[in-house]
């Protein structure tokens, strides 16, 4: 049993290895920096802290696992996640671990697989612009803003279907000028200031 228990752990790592590796957001994220000289570093670090922590915590809630990826991310990487991707890695880290802890190694296995030819090529360009005086913050402060693009022909998003609520996963309302980037194949991703 003691063999099983540490082959599922182990398999686990691999499977957030596999879906932090393949997440756009943190791709771009660390490929410009934004975790600074040791950007990559804080990526393999943010790999064992995540298993970690769904091994020391029990029955973990989704939004658990989004809160605690959106802190990393925001502490080691300066960066906040607002293109609906969030939710949708928490779902998948949520369901390998389920699926780890009941012995499903096939099924885990063959995502492992996927997720790992599933490397996004990404671009990002960085401009300086103003915050509109009635941005969500209201401060008017300049931030950064990213126009990225991936070179795989990837799904629509959760972010898509979830715009025309009004609504994001962070409560905050989207403008149609934003929505209708991401329809276009774009995403957007802000890197938040100090």
């Amino acid at each position: 049993m003691a063999a099983h228990s540490s082959d599922s752990r182990g398999l686990f790592y691999e499977a957030v290895q596999a879906v932090l590796g393949s997440w756009p957001v943190l791709q771009i994220a660390v490929e410009n920096g934004f975790g600074g000289l040791y950007g990559q570093e804080k990526a393999g670090w943010m790999v064992g802290a995540v298993d970690q922590y769904f091994h020391t915590n029990s029955d973990l809630e989704q939004y658990e696992v989004e809160e605690t990826l959106q802190g990393i991310l925001n502490d080691e990487f300066d960066t906040v996640v607002e293109d609906g991707s969030l939710p949708l890695i928490s779902q998948q880290l949520c369901t390998f671990y389920s699926q780890c802890r009941q012995g499903d190694t096939t099924r885990v296995k063959e995502k492992i697989a996927q997720l790992s030819q599933k490397k996004y090529n990404v671009k990002a360009n960085v401009q300086e612009v103003k915050a509109d005086e009635d941005s969500s913050d209201g401060d008017g402060e300049e931030e950064e803003a990213m126009d990225c693009e991936t070179s795989t022909h990837t799904p629509p998003t959760p972010a898509a279907s979830t715009a025309s609520s009004g609504s994001e996963a962070g409560g905050h309302s989207r403008d149609p000028e934003e929505v209708e980037q991401e329809v276009q194949g774009w995403t957007v991703v802000r890197r938040k200031k100090k």
